[in-house]
């Protein structure tokens, strides 16, 4: 058999609520009754002391006493106080208790029954007794005449009439009190109602799991999630978000133009626009961000999510050099076919030492070059880099050089500089140092060709045919070295060169010089952005300035130690 399912929160709320405005109902309505009955018992002890005090100073009550018969002028006189008084009963009577006036005459000249010792000594006292009338609230006080005692005098109210006052009284308190029991019921269904809405009918239980998944999945999304209220302020982050924009530890509650962020993500954050796979640069990330809106008649704030592209796109340009790299591979073994043929050629043609000349010094070349990079670099990941670019830069016709300076022992660089970061750093500039070679010294050849040579080299470029080549001027020329405390990587081209503001925007997102045509263009301007974020995380710096030559040079400086900048 099933279990029964726990009543949900706002239903233990309102059993709560309701048992609660019911008991303070009814404490207020119970001691509101006492406090009645106390004030209702005061008032008539109030009242029949009154008029009890008010006989006793009458002069015509001590007139009636030094009458032949008292009893015929002070009993009309003390049933018309009763009765205009609205009291039980006044008695007055002589010193020794003997009745004078009673509500009931057969009673005249019988003896009080009551206590009547502190009226006798002067003092007017009142007390609860029970009497011929009933119980009653009772007061007797002293007659005076010439400084004696010559009579007393009771006033008494019943205990039904002072009952009776009380009973008028409760049922005013108990219609208030049932006004509001109903109001309190009234609103506690109202606001049940409401919280049963809000909370989907759940319990306490259920809440409390849901929000230790809320927590879990929060931390678990690798993805930065990024909720703001409608005033732009942050209503929720999680873990991810906070590491992928660099915000605070504890940012809720502020304003995006109160925190250390760049414009462009405080403007596609702030915009009332939806931002569908945004593309964004930090210091340090490459960052995808998507907004949209949340609206329920008015804007009640925006869901932001984050994607960190990073690592996609630093491994999107190790995979393009790779591949330039094997399109390298490729076009050197289809030459080194080429002179093998030629060597087979020139034995077959009986010139075997013409076939042995031509085949050292092209293996003297391409050893040389093997040599220096290795003798220089001993960073294996830097020389693997260096040696691909190399090949790379033969195919595409440009002459890679290492300077003589260059110097990285093995060891030097520590652990904590990825590897990674090299390869882009390094990979990145020498291909923009490339690109920006090849096209100068192809501007150079179409200026001296003229226009009709321009329209022959382009047509050997559709071919397939090389448009640089070594010979024609297209140089990169790459500086590294480390010591004890940074490493340098420099980098300079025979190209145009960067010059006033295109020197200072080369490093945003999207720039570029080349023209956006063909697949490659979404791609452009990519690189130098990747290369100034991996600079950054290393706590390093990149410089660029106008070289020797005249074209473009780089200059990044990376800390080896801890605390040098």
């Amino acid at each position: 058999m099933a279990l029964p399912r726990p009543r949900s929160l706002a239903g233990q709320l309102f059993a709560m609520q309701v048992l609660l405005v019911t008991l303070v109902v009814a404490g207020c309505a119970v001691f509101t009754y006492l406090n009645t009955r106390e004030q209702a018992e005061e008032a008539a002890r109030t009242e029949v002391t009154v008029v009890a005090r008010a006989i006793a100073d009458a002069p015509s009550v001590l007139a009636a006493l030094r009458s032949e018969d008292p009893s015929a002028r002070l009993q009309p006189y003390a049933e018309r106080v009763r009765q205009d008084t609205g009291i039980t009963f006044v008695t007055i009577m002589r010193p020794d208790g003997e009745r004078l006036t009673h509500p009931n005459p057969e009673l005249i000249g019988e003896t009080f029954i009551g206590h009547t010792e502190p009226a006798l000594r002067g003092e007017t006292f009142t007390e609860s007794y029970t009497g011929t009338l009933g119980p009653s609230m009772r007061v007797v006080t002293p007659v005076w005449s010439d400084g004696e005692i010559v009579a007393l005098v009771s006033a008494g109210l019943g205990v039904e009439t002072i009952g009776r006052r009380v009973a008028d009284q409760v049922s005013g308190l108990l219609l208030v009190a049932g006004g509001a029991l109903a109001l309190g019921a009234v609103g506690t269904w109202a606001v049940n109602v409401r919280l049963r809405r809000h909370t989907h009918g759940m319990n306490a239980a259920e809440l409390s799991r849901m929000y230790d998944y809320h927590q879990a999945t929060l931390r678990a999304v690798r993805e930065g999630l990024l909720l703001l209220d409608g005033d732009g302020r942050i209503a929720l982050v999680n873990d991810a978000g906070l590491e992928l924009i660099g915000l605070p530890d504890e940012p809720v509650g502020r304003a995006l133009s109160e925190l250390d962020l760049s414009p462009g993500l405080v403007a596609a954050l702030s915009g009332e626009r939806p931002v569908v796979d945004e593309v964004l640069v930090t210091e340090e990330r490459v960052l995808v961000v998507n907004a949209a809106p949340v609206s329920g008649g008015s804007r009640r704030g925006t869901v932001v999510t984050l994607r960190d592209h990073t690592e996609l796109q630093e491994l999107a340009g190790e995979l393009d050099s790779a591949l330039a790299f094997t399109d390298a591979l490729r076009a050197q073994a289809h030459e080194a076919a080429n002179r093998l043929h030629a060597v087979v050629a020139l034995i077959e043609l009986g010139r075997a030492d013409e076939a042995v000349e031509f085949a050292t010094a092209e293996l003297e070349l391409a050893q040389a070059l093997t040599d220096r990079v290795v003798d220089a670099v001993a960073e294996p990941v830097l020389a693997a880099l260096l040696l691909g670019k190399a090949a790379q830069a033969n195919e595409r016709g440009v002459e890679l050089l290492l300077t003589e300076d260059s110097r990285i022992d093995d060891g030097v660089l520590p652990s904590a500089l990825p590897p990674r970061d090299l390869v882009t750093i390094l990979g990145n500039l020498i291909d923009n140092a490339m690109e920006a070679a090849m096209g100068a010294a192809v501007q150079s050849a179409a200026g001296a060709a003229g226009a009709a040579g321009a329209a022959g080299a382009a047509a050997r470029s559709a071919a397939g045919e090389r448009v640089g080549d070594p010979r024609a001027g297209a140089r990169v020329w790459v500086r590294a070295r480390a010591d004890a405390h940074e490493l340098l990587l420099e980098v300079s081209d025979s190209g145009g060169g960067l010059r006033g503001e295109s020197a200072e925007a080369a490093f945003d997102w999207g720039w570029t010089t080349k023209p956006a045509q063909g697949p490659e263009a979404g791609a452009r301007g990519v690189g130098l952005a990747l290369v100034r974020q991996a600079v950054r995380r290393n706590r390093g710096a990149v410089e660029v300035d106008r070289a020797a030559g005249g074209g473009a040079r780089f200059t990044v400086r990376l800390p080896l130690r801890v605390g040098v900048a």
